[in-house]
């Protein structure tokens, strides 16, 4: 029965929920491709289309600017550009969706890590005028970095320029190459024009030499893997649950999001970073007992052994830990406006685990256009990639990034506001495509 309820689970979460990011670089169309999508797949309200077509009239448009969909803020409007991360919910009859449409501009792309850091999918615009710029090369880096499995080339403007197959060609063949580089795994060339609505939702007639899927074609039907069983359990402990009521005079649960894997009634765990050892003796979901809980679930773990255990813990099955460590080495974003020295003491966030840390070196900063290194730039500026070796004031269960996305990534904080300063990913940061090249300080094997 249990083994039944979890492949339901796992069909239903693989076959009906895709979450997508789009980026590219500034005026490449991404809100009106986003606001395309909403409209032509009919998931936009009467009252959203009548408020965006009164406010396309007030600019003195004819059309309704579906840009405005997502382009929310007054900033934006007036500017003509996306500022923040919008995050749209829709569904076709094949799938539901969650979209996060980020920024294009330079200044915005660490809001593109953020829309990414979940996402499956990254569709990334070209306007098929100008090609791949400085920000495509920056965006697939950073799909690239956050091991985003599936990415989406969308050609778009293809209308402005005559339709011409050996534009997008010239395109896709340049991208493709330069994501290779990079190691992501599956590339999908769309040429696409999202005010005409070509490629979007309904095949264009205009492009009769393209046979490949229109953009909603490729979010249906796209592989998503959901792994509820397979991967490495962790539950980050956010809360220790001890009522002392006349109902509940004993108990003592350890409450949490199941960040990854399963978890069974009878399994052997060890709590980390003490490295003390038990097995579980109930699992408390919505307030009802189950024998199994899996990957996002919110449960609450009953052990045999009365552990010393609290917030910021990580709980896992005895048989597969991860090792812990002071010493973290990892590839970074810098997010903030203030830059990350070498020297730098900072908050890092793990899960529920916060301590304190120091930045001990910036081996590199990578170079976008070319993908070399320069080494020991002693700094990182906003928006750039680079390698961190970090000292934590505690030791710290790290899974490398590659095995996890969740349990394998981090924040850098800054201890005097709060501010985050950095994304990080444990470990090696990029998969290593074939062939290596042949300069050794010249690619991603750090």
């Amino acid at each position: 029965m249990t083994s039944t309820t979890e492949q339901l689970a796992e069909q239903l979460s693989a076959t009906t929920l895709l979450r997508f990011a789009t980026a590219g670089s500034v005026d490449d169309g991404k809100s009106t491709l986003v606001g395309r999508l909403l409209h032509d797949s009919k998931s936009v309200l009467t009252d959203q289309l009548e408020a965006v077509e009164h406010a396309s009239r007030n600019r003195g448009q004819e059309a309704p600017d579906l840009a405005l969909l997502t382009d929310g803020l007054r900033a934006e409007r007036e500017q003509g550009i996306t500022i923040d991360v919008a995050y749209r919910y829709f569904a076709t009859a094949r799938r539901r969706f969650i979209l996060a449409d980020t920024p294009g501009h330079v200044q915005y792309t660490r809001n593109m890590v953020t829309g990414a850091s979940t996402a499956e999918l990254t569709v990334i615009l070209v306007d098929a005028r100008n090609g791949v710029v400085e920000q495509t090369r920056r965006h697939a880096a950073i799909a690239a970095l956050l091991r985003v499995p599936h990415v989406v080339l969308a050609v778009n403007k293809m209308d402005l320029v005559d339709y011409a197959e050996s534009v997008f060609a010239a395109i896709a063949e340049e991208f493709t190459a330069y994501a290779t580089e990079l190691g992501v795994p599956e590339v999908t060339a769309i040429p696409i024009s999202a005010l005409a609505g070509d490629n979007v939702v309904d095949a264009s007639a205009n492009m009769d030499w393209y046979g490949g899927p229109t953009v909603l074609e490729h979010l249906e039907t796209v592989p998503v893997s959901h792994d509820l069983s397979h991967c490495h359990a962790r539950l980050p402990v956010q809360y220790v649950i001890r009522p002392q009521t006349v109902e509940h005079p004993d108990y003592r649960g350890y409450a949490g999001q199941i960040a990854a894997g399963t978890f069974r009634v009878g399994e052997e765990v060890t709590v980390l970073p003490s490295g003390r050892t038990t097995r579980i003796a109930g699992i408390d979901l919505l307030g009802k007992p189950v024998d199994v809980a899996w990957t996002t679930q919110s449960v609450t773990l009953l052990l045999e052994d009365d552990v010393d255990i609290s917030r910021g813990d990580l709980i896992v099955p005895s048989k597969d830990a991860p090792p812990t460590t002071q010493d973290v080495e990892a590839t970074v974003c810098h997010v903030a406006d203030q830059p990350l020295t070498v020297g730098h003491r900072v908050l890092l966030k793990h899960g529920t685990r916060t301590v304190k840390a120091i930045v001990k070196d910036i081996p590199s900063r990578l170079t976008l256009d070319d993908l070399s290194l320069h080494p020991h730039p002693g700094q990182l500026v906003a928006n750039d990639i680079g390698r961190v070796k970090i000292r934590t004031a505690e030791p710290l269960p790290l899974d490398s990034y590659a095995d996890s996305r969740r349990t394998g990534a981090f924040i850098l904080i800054d201890p005097a506001d709060g501010t985050t300063l950095t994304a990080g990913m444990v470990g090696e940061s990029f998969a290593s495509p074939e062939p290596v090249r042949d300069k050794a300080d010249d690619g991603w094997d750090f």
